[in-house]
């Protein structure tokens, strides 16, 4: 249940901003006896691993605080953050030592990867279909903020998920409802502004 809950936390995280995890990961399981990623996803803690993971996360940050370019990043994003997902599942799920790790993922890791695939995916489209919302209702000005909050919320995340397994379906829920939120709200105004145009006669 637990090895679960870190994988979804994880790739959940990865949603969001894909190297965020990883690096995460990556650094936990290099300098902390935390994780021992076993011998398949050893790579994911090498320097060069750690290093070209380091300059993705700054070219994300950067370019995803910008209006427009921000659906750019995420058009790119729906492959890269649904795939890092299933890795950094599988990978921690399977982790020699971990005390969340599962002989069944390690033993199956395909499933890990295909629920990490899956809920990164979610997560990557929820994103990707309210950040319009916020652009256009801020005239871009509210950009950069919703892209630190999401980094934040990515940051907190990935930790919890590896330190605090029992608490990411709280997180997950706390996700998912600023997320209908949002669409409540995108809603709200469509209608607001189809009323309006239509008692304008512009029906």
């Amino acid at each position: 249940m637990l090895a679960a809950l870190t994988g979804a936390g994880l790739s959940a995280a990865a949603g969001l901003n894909a190297y965020i995890p990883f690096l995460l990961v990556a650094l936990v399981a290099r300098f902390t006896d935390v994780i021992n990623l076993p011998a398949q996803y050893a790579w994911i803690e090498s320097w060069w691993a750690i290093g070209i993971a380091a300059v993705l996360l700054l070219s994300e940050v950067v370019l995803d605080k910008v209006a427009l370019v921000d659906h750019i990043n995420d058009a790119v994003g729906t492959f890269v953050r649904p795939a890092t997902g299933g890795l950094i599942f599988a990978a921690t799920t399977a982790a020699e030592d971990f005390e969340q790790s599962s002989s069944f993922m390690a033993a199956n890791p395909w499933i890990g990867v295909l629920l990490g695939i899956i809920t990164a995916g979610i997560v990557h489209t929820g994103k990707a279909v309210t950040r319009p919302v916020v652009n256009v209702g801020t005239g871009g000005l509210g950009t950069p903020v919703v892209s630190a909050a999401e980094d934040g919320a990515s940051v907190t995340l990935s930790l919890v998920a590896i330190f605090l397994p029992a608490l990411v379906i709280f997180l997950l829920l706390l996700l998912l409802w600023g997320g209908v939120a949002l669409w409540r709200r995108r809603w709200s105004r469509r209608r607001e502004r189809d009323r309006i145009m239509s008692e304008a006669g512009y029906d």
